[in-house]
C-alpha cells in the first residue's frame, strides 16, 4: 500500500503551523506588560518576562522544533547514501521501496511536529489563562493532562511507525 503523499502531509503541517502562530500571536496581545512564564509544580508563578521577549520566545519555541522535525529528516533522508536504521532495512530500502520508505518517513515526522505544534499551543493558552488569574496561576492538573495526552499519541503513532516497517509487504 502506497502512503498518502509527503506533500499533503507537509501542507497540512504548514497550514497548522500558520494557525498556530496567529493564535500564539492574536492570544499574546491580551497578555499582561510582565507576562508571569514560569511557575512551579503548584501553578505558582515564578518567573516573569516582558510581553514582547514572551511572545518572540513563544513565537521561537513553536516554529524552530517544528521545523527542524520536518526539514532536517526531508533533508537528510533526500540523500542517496543516507543511513537509515529500520527493521528490516533490506526490503525497505531497496531501490524500488526507498521512495515509498523515505515518504513514510517524512508523512510520520510531519505528523509529530503538528501535534507538538497544537501541544504548544496548548501550553500557550494555559498561560494566557493563568495570566488572567490574580495572581497568575497555572492549573498543573491541565498541563499535566495535556502532557500525558501529547506523549500517548507520540508513542502510539512511533509504535505504529516502528510495527509499520517490522512488516513486509509481499
Amino acid at each position: 500500500m502506497i502512503p498518502a503523499a509527503p506533500e499533503h502531509s507537509l501542507k497540512t503541517f504548514y497550514t497548522t503551523l500558520g494557525a498556530a502562530l496567529l493564535f500564539t500571536l492574536y492570544t499574546s496581545s491580551s497578555l499582561p506588560d510582565v507576562v508571569a512564564s514560569h511557575f512551579n509544580s503548584a501553578g505558582a508563578a515564578t518567573g516573569f518576562l516582558p510581553r514582547r521577549a514572551y511572545t518572540v520566545l513563544a513565537t521561537l519555541m513553536l516554529l524552530l522544533p517544528a521545523l527542524l522535525l520536518v526539514q532536517l529528516p526531508r533533508q537528510t533522508l533526500r540523500k542517496p547514501n543516507a543511513r537509515i536504521n529500520l527493521p528490516n532495512a533490506r526490503y525497505w530500502l531497496a531501490p524500488q521501496r526507498r521512495e515509498q520508505t523515505v515518504a513514510i518517513i517524512t508523512r510520520s515526522c510531519a505528523q509529530l511536529a503538528q501535534l507538538l505544534v497544537i501541544f504548544l499551543c496548548y501550553a500557550h493558552w494555559l498561560l494566557v489563562h493563568a495570566n488572567h488569574t490574580v495572581p497568575p496561576t497555572l492549573s498543573s492538573t491541565w498541563l499535566i493532562g495535556g502532557l500525558v495526552v501529547f506523549l500517548g499519541l507520540t508513542v502510539a503513532g512511533s509504535g505504529r511507525l516502528i510495527a509499520r516497517f517490522y512488516s513486509i509487504e509481499e
